[in-house]
């Protein structure tokens, strides 16, 4: 009887010392020679883009004086806000193995019927006259239905919603405006996300034809030439030139530091609790300080009075867009890392048939990410918008989206989907707009600016394509 438990015990005691690795806490060596492996087995991760953007600013602040200024440093946050918003967008549908030309074109859009709908206190019907008006209206319905037909309730309410706003006329408000132009910018992700996920016209194919269609009705909503201003609303027009008070500014980094200094310490305390692989408190405690302390440093310095004429004019705090990143940072990590609809995101773009065998609904992920996208991009529109302080008849166009696309490849988001995160775009957002605005203040011309431009991005690509290959290859050896 004896020697029958011990036989029996030895198969459970060898399945669990196979299992070792994720009941055991790894120390500090292991935990550096992991990550020496993943580097060596082309998994870079965010490295290439902190390296680049380290070499910049020594670089740049080695060849101008006037650039690791306070006031430059901040002008920084305020130009790239936008551009990195929309980057945040894509890198849903990048994740998913997509791509979307359209989400500039498309926030011009949404940010042309901001404009409009506010100078014309509500009056849309006025503004655009009768039969671009209703088309525009169907356009709407029509978004409505196919969010319905997917049954994905947030892009039907967010597209009814415009529906209503539009139809009823609703007198100008800022706050409305901004919501408007969010659930205009869903609408457009659902038409997007239903042509590529159920039609199944490539992606590729469909954005580039939305990129050019998009332009069209900018122009015929504002007009060839026209501009609408949106500087007579302090409150639309503070959101990318105000700031947080003093009071606020320190204020939000304790929320912030406090919240994500207690979920790290949660999340790594929960894994020693129940013997899961977990890495050094001592690592985990020197990321939190250097969190903290980097974030109280910005904190500082970006609550110093930074006018360029002090004497007449004082101008502290933390730039809005600063927060309005933070939350959709925030709330999209915990979505893709924290809720089935992330995983769901990862698995679509790892392998599509797998997910679709394993019961993921393929076809609602991908056109969900279309939305996100480009009710992002939406959110990234109000905030150029805002810049500006008005909407011509080229925005959105140029080279906003390929910009948007290239911050995400740069900050590590793979092209080929399954791989990347939120923080990715912010990352490789900092990149492009350090390099913009160095080449500037050394008084580059465009046209220097877009070729040095343009070979940031193709080399970040060209890291992608070579580390996937090599990672590929480990794989099958």
């Amino acid at each position: 009887m004896t020697n029958s438990h011990t036989g029996a015990a030895e198969p459970e005691l060898a399945r669990i010392a196979d299992f070792g690795i994720d009941t055991t806490s790894r120390a500090t060596g292991e935990v550096l020679r992991d990550y020496v492996g993943k580097l060596r087995r082309g998994d870079l991760g965010p490295l290439p883009a902190l390296v680049t953007l380290a070499v910049l600013l020594v670089l740049f602040t080695t060849l101008s004086d006037d650039f690791l200024t306070l006031n430059n440093l901040t002008n920084l946050l305020h130009q790239g806000a936008g551009q990195t918003i929309v980057a945040m967008g894509i890198v849903y549908v990048l994740l998913i193995g997509e791509i979307d030309l359209s989400a500039g074109t498309a926030s011009g859009v949404a940010a042309s019927v901001l404009a409009l709908h506010f100078q014309n206190n509500g009056n849309l019907l006025g503004a655009l006259g009768g039969s671009v008006f209703y088309a525009f209206l169907l356009g709407l319905a029509v978004a409505v239905l196919l969010a319905l037909l997917l049954r994905i309730w947030l892009g039907a309410a967010l597209s009814a919603l415009a529906l209503v706003l539009v139809a009823a006329g609703v007198d100008a408000n800022p706050w409305l405006e901004m919501l408007l132009a969010v659930c205009v910018g869903a609408a457009i992700g659902c038409l997007t996300g239903f042509a590529v996920s159920k039609v199944r016209i490539p992606s590729f194919i469909v954005t580039l034809g939305l990129f050019i269609t998009w332009s069209g009705v900018v122009l015929q909503l504002v007009g060839p030439g026209g501009t609408v201003s949106i500087r007579q609303s302090p409150v639309l027009f503070a959101v990318a030139n105000g700031s947080l008070s003093v009071a606020g500014s320190w204020a939000l980094f304790l929320v912030v530091g406090t919240g994500y200094a207690a979920v790290v310490s949660y999340q790594h305390l929960s894994r020693l609790r129940h013997g899961l692989v977990a890495q050094p408190t001592v690592l985990v405690a020197g990321k939190v300080a250097a969190v903290l302390g980097c974030g109280g440093l910005a904190t500082y310095l970006l609550t110093l009075n930074r006018s360029p004429h002090p004497e007449l004019a004082s101008i502290r705090g933390v730039p809005y867009v600063v927060p309005i990143i933070l939350v959709l940072l925030i709330v999209g990590t915990f979505v893709l890392d924290r809720t089935r609809y992330g995983r769901h995101v990862y698995a679509v773009g790892n392998n599509r048939d797998a997910a679709h065998r394993a019961g993921v609904n393929v076809a609602k992920i991908r056109m969900s990410a279309f939305i996100i996208c480009s009710s992002v991009a939406a959110l990234g529109a109000i905030v150029y918008t805002s810049k500006v302080g008005s909407v011509d008849g080229s925005a959105g166009n140029g080279n906003l989206v390929l910009f948007a696309v290239g911050a995400a490849v740069i900050g590590g988001t793979s092209l080929f989907g399954g791989k990347g995160r939120l923080h990715d775009a912010i990352l490789g957002g900092a990149v492009l707009a350090t390099v913009q605005n160095g080449l500037n203040m050394l008084g580059f011309q465009a046209a220097l600016v877009n070729i040095i431009t343009g070979l940031v991005l193709v080399a970040a690509a060209g890291v992608d394509a070579l580390s996937r290959r090599r990672s590929t290859a480990r794989h099958e050896t």
